[in-house]
């Protein structure tokens, strides 16, 4: 399911219930990279998956509690691909 953006800037565009995964940047990175930045940001503050996936996603973890944790588990991987590998095709050039 896409969820709009929001006219409060908290989404930078429809988000997945998954990431489309590539060795690459994709659209879909650069469209959302500041949703990247803040699953990064509660991570290192120890917030749960439940947690990213209400207060970042969207997603009521109690309601769709798969979604939730499949999707939250998405972008938190794409998230941590971005600062380990994918930092550097953006420095490429």
């Amino acid at each position: 399911m896409n969820r709009p953006t929001g006219t409060d800037g908290s989404q930078s565009s429809t988000l997945r219930d998954e990431v489309p995964w590539s060795d690459s940047i994709t659209s879909y990175d650069r469209q959302n990279s500041t949703i990247y930045l803040r699953i990064l940001d509660a991570c290192a503050d120890n917030a749960s998956v439940e947690e990213v996936a209400e207060l970042i996603l969207d997603i009521d973890p109690v309601l769709e509690p798969v979604r939730a944790l499949n999707a939250a588990r998405s972008h938190i991987d794409r998230a941590n691909w971005m600062v380990t590998s994918g930092y550097k095709e953006l420095f490429a050039g």
